[in-house]
């Protein structure tokens, strides 16, 4: 499953399975049976957290699946909290490649309709590292909500390592959850995400 989520860019996912530590082959991007037996690994361990603390809809599951294996937990708990208190509650964007960020980055630049929605570039984002993911809350009639009081309101059911980005002076977000790294410099950050080591704290 997990290596259909990254399309042809198996060398972004090699850099996520083996900072997780289920991948000891070389980062050259091919696809073998090393990768192979990583991702199902990866895949075996999802599945076990899904049993254990429970499934959610179908778009959350698949921004779920995108996640490191500590952020997968920590989205499934968040959204336990958030939905055993009534909020209508959806994980609606996970892990990004840096050409999927790039393309994300491009809108409402250069000439490209729609608004501006992130500062970010390819590789300047924690959810190009697999750590991060945005909530998007329903009313009962099913729209979606825009009201930044609605996502405040929920932030209070983020524990333990994680990082809300409506706490951020500089650019408020939130919808947006991550975990918490080593150092917070996302240069950082990066070089061991590219190298295959680990940065969650």
């Amino acid at each position: 499953m997990s290596d259909r989520l990254f399309g042809e860019d198996v060398l972004f996912f090699q850099r996520l399975l083996k900072s997780e530590g289920f991948y000891r082959g070389a980062l050259d991007g091919l696809w073998g049976p090393i990768s192979e037996a990583a991702g199902n690994a990866f895949d075996t361990e999802y599945e076990k957290l899904k049993r254990k603390l429970g499934a959610f809809d179908r778009r959350t599951e698949q921004k779920i699946s995108s996640l490191s294996i500590r952020a997968q937990k920590e989205a499934r708990e968040f959204m336990t909290r958030a939905l055993s208190r009534g909020v209508s509650v959806k994980i609606i964007s996970g892990t990004r490649t840096y050409d999927e960020q790039n393309q994300l980055f491009r809108r409402g630049r250069y000439g490209n309709p729609g608004p501006v929605i992130t500062r970010a570039r390819g590789g300047q984002s924690n959810h190009n590292f697999g750590i991060a993911w945005d909530i998007g809350i329903f009313r009962e009639d099913g729209t979606y909500s825009v009201s930044e009081s609605d996502y405040d309101a929920v932030a209070e059911y983020a524990a333990g390592p994680l990082v809300w980005g409506g706490s951020w002076l500089s650019f408020k977000d939130s919808p947006h959850y991550q975990l918490a790294t080593a150092k917070t410099q996302i240069a950082w950050v990066r070089t061991r995400f590219e190298q295959g080591e680990a940065y969650v704290v």
